[in-house]
């Protein structure tokens, strides 16, 4: 059967600006070397970090990097911690720094802040790259949390500074901020989200509205992705996560359906055209 379904790329989708330094930056490297070690998963998208394996790329975690000496190690857009930067000082590394402009700001800012002791809560992630690179500039001391009900059982200052993580929901951000001056703590709130991905959300609230089927494409290991998608299935029931083209289900389709397709700030421009070629052919 053919579906004959009219397929259509979010053009505001895929790669934010940070990712794409990175991944040129790495490409350009690659096209002079034969390999090149980064420090975690380039992007949060396991079909473009194949690809660049494919083009010498060689993935190593923090305990990998202390047995590495004298060679060149890519640091991704999420940042990385001062203690980094001092193991590849006491390594010899060469650290190719593609840490996002934005991110660099935002960690320059906590360290300040942390340095003027101030106390300091964000609004992040557990685990995620970008967070431990900001909880570093505390050595430590931050407190993080994902979800405002992890502080009901924490014993908070009266007085603190609220950061963001870049990519988190700038809606939730100030509900968090409203909820904690409600409860009576003296909050020094700074917005600290990525406008590049804060203005996604409005983008894809318009784009999904008009269409039958939507299918987002993004690495699942991406909280981006899980945020965005969150956003389209609010405004369009009918939308699908993937993480590569084999993962279309035809019996998602009626014909003629008209299908939008979108993705994550991490997620690749070409795998949404393979995954256009693969509905068009359903």
């Amino acid at each position: 059967m053919r579906y004959n379904l009219n397929v259509t790329i979010d053009k505001s989708s895929g790669f934010c600006f940070g990712v794409v330094y990175a991944i040129d930056m790495a490409e350009d490297i690659l096209d002079e070397d034969d390999y090149l070690y980064c420090l975690g998963d380039i992007v949060h998208n396991d079909e473009e970090v194949l690809r660049l394996k494919g083009k010498g790329l060689r993935i190593i975690d923090h305990q990998q990097l202390q047995e590495l000496r004298d060679e060149k190690v890519l640091i991704r857009a999420h940042g990385e911690a001062p203690s980094t930067y001092e193991l590849a000082l006491n390594n010899n590394l060469t650290l190719i720094d593609a840490s996002c402009p934005v991110v660099l700001k935002l960690q320059n800012r906590i360290k300040n802040a942390h340095d003027d002791k101030e106390q300091i809560l964000i609004f992040g992630k557990h685990g995620h790259a970008e967070v431990i690179g900001l909880q570093g500039q505390t050595n430590g001391d931050a407190i993080v949390f994902q979800d405002i009900a992890e502080l009901d059982t924490r014993t908070l200052p009266n007085k603190f500074t609220l950061y963001s993580q870049t990519t988190k929901s700038t809606d939730k951000f100030y509900q968090i901020k409203d909820e904690l001056l409600n409860r009576g703590y003296d909050v020094k709130a700074n917005d600290t989200i990525c406008r590049q991905v804060s203005n996604r959300y409005e983008e894809l609230e318009k784009f999904v509205v008009d269409y039958d089927k939507i299918i987002f494409v993004s690495g699942k290991k991406s909280s981006n992705g899980k945020v965005l998608y969150d956003v389209c299935k609010k405004y369009n029931s009918n939308a699908y996560f993937i993480s590569n083209a084999e993962e279309i289900d035809e019996n998602w389709f009626n014909l003629n359906d008209k299908v939008g397709i979108c993705g994550a700030t991490s997620t690749p421009m070409w795998l949404m055209e393979n995954v256009k070629t693969q509905l068009q052919n359903l």
